[in-house]
């Protein structure tokens, strides 16, 4: 191993790549003498050695070292200052540059968990000028991840919200609906604590997904609620019978989903356990939206519609 794998001419400034060869058979019963002995061999620029362009040109005088030491070569020793020293017996590079891996691999902690003690670790650190410390492997992917699920969530959540405006023609009304989304959030990090899983790429999906059933259950009692109200209703009688009416097609989707996702939370098979925390985190949103959401939903509803109908009855009687 040559460290570094290059020679630079301080005459000329021609850079030189620099590499060892030798036999396997020498390297088990080689002496440091035996080291120094080595011959050294350039490659001509035309891309053929000094042996080849000596027998181009017909001197066959020249002798080259064939494993034992003969005259006409140039030894190692005359170019090079060798010393025995302690060094690793594997040196890496990257990008021409010397490094030095650690590994770490967990086996049940959350890599979540042990990549923050690690970054704790290396900016405590410190260093001089020429050594640099960088975290790489899964968890720079994992983080990188989380910021794009991130991103999707909340872009997920304007374009929800946009297509909601388009159809209810009203800036309030989904409002409204996205409300249910807050208490899912909730449900999801309680269920994620009480099963000791970790807010990974699994859980983030389950997320989405969640997100996605509670909005379309808030639909059905804002989008009825409206309905009856225009029908003549008061405001009041409109939001309970939408709560009603709708709360047994709200129970029957969110019920199935729930009884659907109980295999996959459990990871009882191998390999399931990969997929536990997007199914756990898609019951917990879930059981704690459809509970609050009968309940907050419509009450925001009543608030919100409540105050347009007082200003809009004031505003006639002035």
């Amino acid at each position: 191993m040559v460290a570094p794998s290059y020679w630079i001419d301080p005459k000329s400034g021609n850079n030189y790549m620099v590499t060892v060869q030798c036999a396997n058979r020498f390297l088990n019963n080689m002496s440091m003498e035996d080291f120094e002995n080595i011959p050294l061999r350039g490659i001509h620029p035309a891309g053929y050695s000094p042996m080849q362009e000596a027998h181009a040109a017909g001197d066959q005088s020249r002798e080259f070292w064939k494993g034992d030491h003969t005259s006409g070569y140039t030894p190692l020793s005359s170019v090079a200052d060798l010393q025995l020293i302690d060094t690793p017996t594997e040196v890496d590079h990257y990008q021409i540059r010397r490094v030095i891996d650690i590994y770490v691999a967990t086996k049940t902690e959350a890599l979540q968990k042990v990549g923050g003690q690690i970054n704790k670790l290396v900016a405590d650190t410190k260093t001089d000028k020429n050594t640099v410390l960088t975290v790489r492997g899964a968890v720079v992917s994992m983080n990188r991840s989380f910021l794009e699920f991130g991103l999707g969530l909340i872009v997920s959540v304007l374009m929800v919200y946009l297509i909601l405006m388009a159809q209810f023609s009203s800036f309030i009304d989904p409002f409204i609906i996205l409300m249910a989304i807050p208490p899912g959030l909730a449900g999801v990090v309680m269920i994620l604590l009480v099963t000791g899983s970790s807010l990974n790429i699994m859980s983030l999906m389950g997320v989405i997904m969640m997100t996605g059933i509670v909005v379309s259950n808030s639909i059905l009692i804002v989008e009825f609620a409206g309905t009856l109200h225009k029908e003549g209703m008061t405001l009041v009688d409109s939001v309970v019978q939408s709560c009603k009416i709708r709360l047994r097609p709200i129970l029957m989707t969110s019920l199935a989903t729930l009884l659907g996702m109980i295999p996959m939370a459990l990871g009882l098979e191998a390999g399931s356990e990969q997929y536990a925390p997007l199914a756990r985190a898609v019951i917990g949103g879930l059981a704690v939206s459809v509970v609050v959401t009968v309940f907050l939903v419509p009450a925001v509803y009543l608030i919100v519609h409540g105050r347009r109908e007082k200003g809009s009855a004031i505003a006639e009687e002035a």
